[in-house]
């Protein structure tokens, strides 16, 4: 059986976070099985904290109870010679073996198959110059001045309507921000300004230092994962809040998983996923 820490917080992300800190491990690394919802109360009465179960640690399976040996009937006891006493010197007694210090837990490793590789680099084709590219620099070189970020926009049109935006140079992670939230951020507000005038809506995707190809990735491989507990121990697992973008992306990879359906819950911006057990779907 896999250890577990009860962990409380003013909401489930703060009790993941606690438990997380307290064991030194990353997320991928547990499961959670949400006890207790936050409650606000009422000008503050009968609020109560959020509980969480997070499991960590190898999965084992207790050994097998030894099979008892026969008894053998007793030898007879061999005939003893007296033989002249030696005076032996005492042996030197050997000093005490240091005790080895505990070992800690550890976290079995995933197979290779299941690994995050690095993300690809992606071929856009040329950068393109037309209205709405122009519109694109013109609209994030401001934004990004005003941030003291001196990165280099790159624009591309991999197919029509679509413009993926690509911002390259170092310490970029001030634009990217917890979890992509400034990036979400500076999308949106990209996406707005270019829309706002000219003629056609078009799509704005931006992206700094391959984060989201990496995300995606991340998020797949958490997906898997999570999918085979599921099976495994036949109960839902409810994922940590995501934005409605990482939630496509969960949804998508389990769509075709035998034995799993996933549905969300909650609302923004803590609605998260589940991954539920559908022994119909096997």
């Amino acid at each position: 059986m896999r250890e577990f820490i009860d962990v409380t917080g003013k909401t489930e992300d703060e009790a993941i976070q606690n438990a997380l800190r307290q064991l030194g491990l990353d997320r991928d690394d547990v499961s959670v099985e949400i006890l207790e919802r936050a409650k606000s109360g009422f000008l503050g009465l009968g609020s109560c904290p959020a509980k969480v179960r997070v499991y960590y640690g190898e999965e084992t399976e207790p050994a097998p109870a030894p099979v008892p040996e026969a008894p053998k009937p007793p030898k007879a006891a061999p005939e003893k010679k007296e033989e002249p006493k030696e005076e032996r010197s005492a042996p030197a007694p050997k000093p005490p073996k240091a005790p080895k210090p505990p070992k800690a837990p550890k976290v079995q490793p995933e197979t290779p198959a299941e690994e995050v590789p690095a993300a690809p680099a992606a071929d856009y084709g040329p950068e393109v110059d037309d209205e709405k590219a122009q519109a694109i620099r013109t609209f994030l070189s401001g934004l990004l001045e005003q941030m003291d970020s001196a990165a280099d926009i790159r624009v591309y049109q991999p197919e029509k309507g679509r413009y993926k935006v690509i911002l390259e140079g170092k310490n970029l992670g001030a634009l990217i921000g917890r979890r992509g939230e400034t990036l979400d951020a500076i999308q949106q507000l990209t996406s707005y300004a270019v829309n706002r005038s000219g003629s056609g809506r078009v799509r704005v995707q931006l992206d700094a230092e391959g984060y989201r190809e990496k995300r995606e990735q991340s998020l797949q491989h958490l997906a898997r994962k999570v999918a085979a507990k599921v099976v495994k121990y036949r109960r839902n697992f409810t994922l940590e809040p995501m934005n409605a973008y990482e939630r496509h992306v969960i949804h998508t990879a389990l769509q075709d998983v035998p034995g799993v359906t996933t549905y969300s819950t909650g609302t923004e911006p803590g609605r998260r996923v589940v991954v539920a057990y559908d022994r119909d779907k096997k």
